[in-house]
């Protein structure tokens, strides 16, 4: 993933409506209506979320008839977390030094 995209997809999730919105669709495809009645905005503030996601690479859209549909795009959502993960040997590191000092401090209190 592009840092650009990235951070895009960093910067989408930021929003505790769009996250919401991700949840939504995990259950499939659905309109703006129906992805907006659990919230107390309007639909076009839900449709503002919506193209942030969309540009994020998050969600699709299309149109069938008259409606248009989003759909859950979850590659960039894979590939975020592989970028995560890759933190995952540190923490680890972190935890097991602090482990060691604290048997350490159990061990010999006076150290």
């Amino acid at each position: 993933m592009a840092p650009d995209q990235l951070s895009a997809v960093f910067g989408a999730l930021a929003d505790p409506t769009r996250r919401a919105l991700l949840n939504r669709l995990r259950a499939g495809d659905a309109s703006v209506l129906e992805l907006a009645a659990p919230f107390p905005v309007s639909q076009p503030a839900i449709s503002r979320h919506l193209k942030v996601l969309e540009q994020a690479g998050l969600i699709s859209r299309k149109r069938r008839a008259t409606t248009r549909f989003s759909h859950l795009e979850a590659e960039p959502l894979r590939e975020a977390t592989a970028w995560l993960a890759s933190y995952e040997e540190y923490w680890e590191e972190s935890h097991d030094r602090l482990d060691a000092l604290l048997d350490r401090l159990r061990t010999d209190p006076d150290d």
